[in-house]
């Protein structure tokens, strides 16, 4: 009789099976990454999958703190796990103690870990971006002379502004020679001020083919560069670590180009809005001064000097007159207060009540008396009378008694 099993029964026998085989403890599984997801309890999920076939996995978090980048859907990677199944769903996954980036997701890796390390350094922040010159004399562009881009970039420039030059800095721009000539090229640039801007770049590619803009030794050069740098790596979706380090970051080496000077189509129209601004305002100052002068020309200044002379004199003639009247009303009233001031003085003037039959006696020092207590009998007294003064002793004190 065939044996029954609940699901739980049958779930679990698929479990142990599994662990019981001792090639599934410890397999290598090459693949890519989808439907990632980290969870908040520190546990990655996702999928492993290649162009036939998929399977679930997890890295829980004690081995996903080992991990020494970011993971991504698209990636692709060699993990190290064993298989199992969850015995609630009896779902086969995979359980990764390890996962090393495979291919293109290893150049991922080194560009996110390159990016992390200068972002750091400052190399990337605002305050370190130069303005482009709005008219550049010289451009330097530092490209293989090989590629479609270059061309296109010529093309562009001499149509958009004619009036640059340009200057062509050839290097090879893939490979593992092309990042020291990409960054040797831009130190040449400058330690020769040879150009007023640079546009360092290439055109698309895979990432791989593009890698050299990717490179530590670019990157440095490009911040230390004092010419301003336009990087132009590639199309629109690509981005480089040059992007990030240039001053300016172009869609396409085309892009750059246009970024990089005027067009003097758009030159033409402002010079010629600016001219007929200009001729407006010149038209409008001369119509001005034009009325100006016509008022002057009617003024009596210059219709007839002679009368406006007189006019002027006879007003200044007035003006003087009330200005000394001003000025005797003004003595008359000061003096007026003087001879009032000057009677006022006299009238309480000592002398003027001597003469009306009064004296003033002193002391000893010369000092009024005010009091019989000020003196005694036979002390000297000096008696001031209106025609002098005479000496006397005091033979009798008398004190009113009031």
């Amino acid at each position: 009789m065939a044996t029954i099993y609940t699901v739980s029964q049958l779930n679990n026998e698929i479990k142990d099976l599994l662990d019981a085989v001792p090639g599934y403890r410890n397999l290598l599984v090459q693949g890519e990454i989808s439907n990632y997801k980290a969870h908040s309890s520190g546990h990655h999920y996702m999928t492993l999958k290649d162009k036939d076939a998929a399977i679930n996995a997890v890295m829980f978090r004690s081995d996903a703190m080992r991990l020494k980048f970011r993971l991504e859907n698209g990636m692709k990677v060699i993990v190290r796990a064993r298989v199992s199944s969850f015995p609630r769903t009896g779902a086969v996954q995979l359980y990764i103690s390890e996962i090393i980036p495979d291919g293109a997701g290893a150049l991922n890796v080194a560009f996110e870990q390159l990016k992390a390390k200068l972002a750091a350094q400052g190399l990337f922040a605002p305050e370190h971006k130069k303005p482009l010159p709005p008219f550049p004399g010289i451009i330097g562009i530092v490209t293989s002379s090989a590629g479609a881009a270059v061309h296109d970039m010529l093309r562009i420039l001499n149509k958009r502004y004619p009036l640059t030059q340009v200057r062509l800095f050839p290097v090879r721009v893939q490979g593992v020679e092309a990042p020291g000539e990409i960054a040797a090229a831009i130190r040449y640039a400058n330690h020769y001020q040879l150009a007023d801007l640079l546009i360092v770049g290439r055109g698309g590619g895979s990432i791989e083919d593009l890698w050299a803009f990717n490179d530590e030794r670019v990157a440095y050069a490009i911040y230390e560069s004092r010419i301003p740098i336009i990087s132009a790596v590639g199309h629109e979706p690509d981005v480089t670590i040059s992007d990030y380090v240039a001053d300016l970051r172009a869609a396409t080496p085309s892009n750059a180009a246009e970024l990089a000077v005027p067009d003097q189509a758009a030159l033409l129209q402002n010079m010629d809005a600016a001219a007929s601004a200009m001729a407006s305002a010149l038209s409008g100052k001369l119509r001005h001064a034009r009325q100006r002068l016509n008022v002057l020309s009617q003024s009596p200044a210059l219709s007839s000097p002679t009368s406006y002379m007189e006019q002027r004199r006879q007003s200044l003639e007035h003006l003087k007159t009330r200005l000394i009247a001003a000025e005797n009303q003004q003595i008359q009233r000061k003096k007026q207060r003087f001879i009032g001031s000057t009677a006022k003085l006299d009238a309480m003037s000592p002398l003027k009540v001597l003469t009306r039959g009064y004296s003033i006696v002193h002391g000893d020092n010369d000092a009024v008396l005010r009091s019989v207590h000020q003196t005694a009998p036979g002390h000297e007294v000096r008696i001031t009378l209106s025609d002098g003064s005479l000496k006397a002793v005091v033979s009798e004190i008398k004190e009113d008694t009031k």
